[in-house]
């Protein structure tokens, strides 16, 4: 629990920010500018449902208009509130920034629980929703674009672009108007996995700095690295399986609703998700040792530890605590300002979440650069790089049959190497290329100047100053 005393959301998040805008030389109007959210709106519809009329309550937030369209997600829970929403709006204009996709900040929730609800009538709330904002512009391609976040996903993403469809007949480009949509619905390839594969190729990169592993009291590569995932969610569930599977880390720990489950030599978390999406919870897994009280986990020894579900769960009331050597901020603020100054103190490495999970808007702007080109990616190259691969073996095998010991490349590699790149391949090597160029231009910072301690504040040191260039260009 918090204490009384904790920085709310909102609060945390400008506190973070003037500790990196204290550092730099902006005018004051235009630091305030920049800090600022530029509207809010709130909007208060009925449905009648259940044989009576029930009145929801949503809002739709933009912080920055530097860059069209505005950018980010939808939540749905009973948490959300006007300040939560500014928030998280701030945090995606510093996040768009720091990745260079084309956007400034947005946000938007609906205080709802969906699990309350049958499936159609949340469609039915949320068409009623999309109607309220779409009819004053706060959805659309070339203004506002919202994406899946907590409580929604594809379902909700098709819901709210048919919506818009049936109101703009005519637009041509209202695929785009949202993003995270099925593939079979304008969606892209990629997207589902995308924030969960940022987590990992964030880490992947940070791997590759021997010098900030070793600031991090680590070595090595991840392989073995002992990891507690807190939130199995969509996020939370593919950055685990990712770095299992792939990296050869193990999941000691992982933190649900219901309390969490623990085994030293690795979870299988494939098991974990099916036993979750069966019982509703961790508990009964017979792969590791349920906890009770799973927030007790969050202290519990371990290399990396990946908050990846709401804001707020690492606090003034459990920071000292902490025992990992690393935080990777896969949810947005789960680490609160005054928790943050405490773990710094205590040598744990924070890699901050404009940068964690940025991997989300990444391919939501892949998806929308797709919409609005209206062709799959890969589709005009493919086969041609299949065939010029494919002379390249062809004519590397001829020669070996000139020589006295003729020689023939296996069928598996000839199979990897002439398989043209798809759209999930270019997805991800795009994700990879971007979540490696942000690293890098966050450690140049984090690495050159003495006055900056860590990650979070030369991440916003790189976005404040490219927010601020862009405002400046158009006369601020």
């Amino acid at each position: 629990m918090q204490r009384a005393n904790e920085p709310s959301f909102r609060q945390s998040v400008d506190m973070m920010f003037n500790r990196a805008a204290n550092l730099m030389e902006l005018p004051p109007g235009l630091k305030e500018k920049i800090r600022v959210c530029n509207a809010t709106y709130t909007v208060r519809f009925g449905v009648r449902l259940r044989g009576e009329l029930h009145t929801f309550t949503g809002y739709r937030s933009v912080h920055s208009e530097h860059m069209e369209p505005v950018k980010g997600g939808i939540r749905y829970a009973t948490s959300v509130n006007q300040d939560e929403v500014e928030a998280l709006a701030a945090l995606m204009t510093f996040k768009c920034a720091l990745v260079e996709t084309p956007f400034g900040g947005s946000k938007g929730g609906l205080c709802i629980d969906p699990r309350e609800w049958e499936p159609h009538e949340l469609e039915m709330i949320t068409r009623r929703f999309a109607y309220e904002l779409i009819k004053r512009d706060l959805i659309n391609p070339a203004q506002n674009v919202p994406a899946p976040d907590m409580g929604t996903g594809e379902r909700e993403m098709a819901w709210i672009a048919d919506q818009f469809r049936r109101m703009n007949t005519t637009d041509i480009n209202s695929a785009a108007c949202v993003t995270g949509k099925p593939t079979h619905a304008g969606g892209i390839q990629g997207r589902t996995e995308a924030t969960g594969r940022g987590v990992q190729y964030a880490l992947q990169e940070f791997f590759r700095h021997d010098e900030d592993v070793k600031e991090a009291r680590m070595d090595g590569t991840l392989d073995g690295k002992r990891i507690i995932v807190q939130g199995l969610g969509n996020v939370g569930y593919h950055a685990a399986k990712f770095l299992s599977e792939e990296d050869g880390a193990l999941i000691t720990g992982v933190i649900e609703r219901d309390g969490a489950v623990v085994n030293e030599k690795g979870l299988n978390i494939e098991l974990l998700k099916l036993h979750i999406t069966e019982t509703g919870g961790v508990r009964g897994f017979e792969g590791g040792t349920f906890v009770d009280v799973g927030a007790e986990v969050l202290e519990y020894p371990c290399d990396i530890l990946i908050p990846a579900a709401m804001e707020g769960v690492i606090n003034l009331s459990n920071a000292e605590r902490i025992q990992a050597k690393m935080i990777i901020e896969a949810a947005n603020g789960p680490v609160t300002a005054g928790a943050d100054e405490i773990l710094r103190g205590n040598g744990c490495i924070i890699i901050p979440d404009m940068y964690a999970n940025a991997g989300g808007v990444t391919v939501s702007y892949f998806e929308w650069v797709k919409n609005l080109s209206h062709i799959r990616f890969g589709r005009m190259q493919r086969r041609q790089e299949e065939a010029r691969h494919l002379l390249i073996v062809d004519e590397l095998e001829r020669l070996s049959k000139q020589r006295d010991v003729p020689w023939t490349l296996s069928d598996d590699f000839k199979k990897k190497y002439l398989r043209g790149a798809g759209e999930l391949e270019l997805v991800r090597s795009g994700l990879d290329d971007t979540m490696r160029g942000a690293y890098q231009a966050m450690r140049e910072v984090w690495r050159e100047r003495q006055d900056v301690a860590d990650l979070r504040v030369a991440a916003y040191l790189v976005s404040i100053g490219r927010v601020a260039l862009s405002y400046q260009s158009k006369g601020l």
